[in-house]
């Protein structure tokens, strides 16, 4: 006879699966509206650089980290590969030589405006599960928790 497991509910037990439902939730949707990043040979830390640069205009290296989310060492190699593909270019300031300012090349300009195109409308797909009600109220929530003492905006 099979014996079947009784589940309790535990103070900790509705936190726990709405977070693991918020994460696999976030994991499929970037898997799906990073298609277009793939396609053009991007990491998505690559896209967020030349979309920072798109839409921000030339950037130090330590404002793109801090709008990405990535440490300043990382940062670095990802501008590096950028750079080899001819995407981005870094220039010194003449004041302080140690300021270096990114900006995008024509061929990275074209690039990106392409592919935040075709991203910006597979994430319109995506969110197109959701009411424009559910979508305030997702919003909403996602600030509150991302607003919490200790954590970012």
């Amino acid at each position: 006879m099979g014996h079947t497991m009784k589940t309790t509910k535990t103070p900790t037990s509705l936190p726990l699966n709405s977070y693991t439902k918020l994460m696999r939730a976030a994991e499929s949707v970037t898997s799906r509206t990073s298609q277009p990043m793939t396609a053009a040979g991007l990491t998505i830390s690559q896209f967020g650089v030349l979309e920072s640069l798109l839409h921000k205009g030339p950037l130090c290296q330590r404002d793109i980290a801090a709008k990405i989310l990535k440490s300043s060492g990382n940062i670095t190699m990802v501008i590096d590969n950028l750079e080899k593909r001819g995407l981005v270019r870094r220039e010194r300031d003449s004041e302080d030589r140690r300021y270096l300012t990114v900006y995008l090349t024509p061929a990275g300009s074209a690039l990106i405006d392409r592919v935040f195109a075709a991203v910006e409308a597979a994430i319109v797909a995506e969110m197109g599960t959701l009411s424009e009600g559910e979508l305030a109220q997702l919003g909403m929530l996602c600030k509150k928790l991302g607003l919490k003492k200790g954590g970012g905006d």
